[in-house]
């Protein structure tokens, strides 16, 4: 049982089985040359073991990150390489995510007068996308190879950037062409579900935790850079005005740069493969949907506040939206999902000494009592207390989202009917990586979700006090259901803590 708690925790992708190099043949013609170059193959990596073989579109087969001797004498090198440009990529995927939620703030000042429905929507709807396409992301990475999607997915990212440049540049667009243009920054949120499909298949099991983490958070400061830059660049060189196009133009170099770094240094792997049909008996596992809304509630009030968080300090305090520094402008927004990203890796960490489901209803309960604090303190207008406590509520739905999602492959391995059954080891690890790809997508419709219902209670209301109360509510129940679920001694099955 041990082992298993153990292999669980490592998170083993949903479409690698250890040790396995399917032969397979790069998509399309090659040239003599190219035949030649396929026939080439690295020197033997293990006494009677395949060697890593090189072929046509940086494709490699016979990789086994799991073989010490090849992760020693190559394997770790090629991982880290792949590891730093998909951190890139997923990077500006983050930025191209979240750019509209700091440049709605800008609209009315660029001549734009769109009602606060309508920029609820602008900042809500990219979530919307970004997490329907977390799904179809998933499996891009088996089907085209990890190299080749992260290209594709990279140069998508030009397209929301340049829409946005020629949208915003003219207050004369109508709302309509302005949503559907938010709704393609949705390519950016997708980004994270095949960036970390593709990282997973090259670690091995006793280092993917560590990889998958950084990767991600890599990618969730994407959010903190775009609400830091845009500012400063929208007036560094405007005079008093705002140029509300570089907000879109100034990622493109950065984004030509990820395409290129991904067709000149990753590679593809033979041995990524899909597994449908794990994904699809992941859906029939209750605790999939225990844990989607668990992570709804870290990871989707994470996102989600960092969509409104610069909508929310222009309402309360208009004075602070825009700090002048010198001739630039800067917006203290960015200091929440930053604050976000660094704790989710403090998150898992303390999930892995005291158990993920302490550690999630500890987050629950903080979350819970701060977003109440921050209802009673409105009144106060207090901007720096204001900022201090919406700090406070990002480190806590930061590091809950750590604590979750290391909760699901020990959940997976211990309560999944699969281990109720006596599966094995090695089916547990694979249905559980496939509900971790489900339930981050599901958990994105977070960044949808909240902006919606501030959105709703101001219309209804006039405020967004009910919303938080909402939020309140929200916490506490999600609170209860993981304490019966997983705390509560009739659920522990014998088998100790998640």
């Amino acid at each position: 049982m041990t082992e298993r708690i153990a292999d669980a925790i490592t998170g083993v992708s949903p479409n690698h089985d250890a040790g396995s190099a399917p032969a397979a043949t790069a998509p399309g013609r090659t040239s003599p040359a190219d035949r030649n170059t396929a026939d080439r193959t690295a020197d033997r990596t293990a006494v009677g073991g395949p060697a890593l073989e090189y072929r046509p579109g940086r494709w490699i087969a016979n990789w086994d990150a799991e073989n010490q001797t090849q992760w020693e004498s190559l394997g770790r090198g090629i991982a880290r390489r792949n590891l730093n440009w998909s951190i890139f990529a997923e990077f500006l995927g983050f930025v191209v995510w979240q750019l509209w939620s700091i440049v709605v703030v800008q609209l009315p000042a660029a001549g734009f007068r769109f009602s606060t429905n309508e920029i609820f929507w602008l900042i809500s709807m990219p979530s919307l996308v970004g997490a329907t396409l977390r799904i179809p992301y998933t499996f891009m990475v088996p089907r085209f190879g990890g190299r080749n999607w992260t290209i594709v997915s990279a140069l998508l990212l030009l397209i929301p950037s340049t829409g946005l440049a020629l949208c915003v540049g003219n207050p004369g667009t109508p709302f309509g062409v302005m949503l559907l243009v938010a709704a393609l920054a949705g390519f950016g949120g997708g980004n994270f579900a095949s960036s970390m499909a593709n990282i997973t298949f090259f670690y091995p099991a006793r280092e993917k935790g560590w990889a998958l983490g950084l990767n991600a958070a890599g990618g969730n400061l994407g959010a903190a850079v775009a609400q830091l830059a845009v500012p400063i660049a929208i007036t560094v060189l405007a005079a008093g005005a705002v140029n509300l196009p570089v907000a879109g133009l100034m990622w493109i170099p950065l984004i030509l740069l990820a395409a290129f770094g991904a067709w000149k240094y990753m590679d593809n792997l033979t041995s990524a493969k899909g597994d449908v049909a794990g994904s699809l008996a992941a859906v029939k596992e209750p605790h999939l949907w225990i844990m989607a809304l668990l992570y709804i509630g870290t990871f989707g009030s994470f996102i989600g506040f960092a969509g409104v968080f610069p909508k929310l300090i222009k309402d309360y305090f208009p004075a602070f939206s825009s700090i002048g520094v010198g001739t630039v402008a800067l917006s203290l927004a960015f200091l929440g999902p930053l604050v976000g990203s660094l704790a989710r890796p403090f998150g898992g960490r303390m999930a892995d000494r005291l158990g993920g489901a302490r550690m999630t209803v500890t987050a629950f309960a903080a979350m819970a009592v701060i977003t109440l604090t921050m209802v009673f303190t409105l009144p106060l207008a207090n901007f720096w207390l204001f900022l201090i406590l919406f700090l406070a509520l990002f480190t806590a739905s930061g590091f809950g989202n750590g604590a979750t999602y290391r909760m699901i492959p020990v959940i997976f391995a211990l309560h999944s009917r699969a281990a109720r059954s006596g599966a094995s080891t090695v089916a547990t690890q694979r249905l559980a990586s496939s509900a971790l790809g489900l339930i981050s997508a599901i958990g994105a419709y977070g960044g949808f979700v909240i902006p919606q219902v501030l959105n709703a209670s101001n219309t209804a209301s006039g405020s967004y006090t009910p919303a938080f109360y909402g939020f309140v509510a929200a916490y506490l129940l999600m609170l209860a259901v993981c304490w019966a679920c997983y705390l509560r001694p009739a659920t522990r099955h014998g088998k100790g803590h998640v």
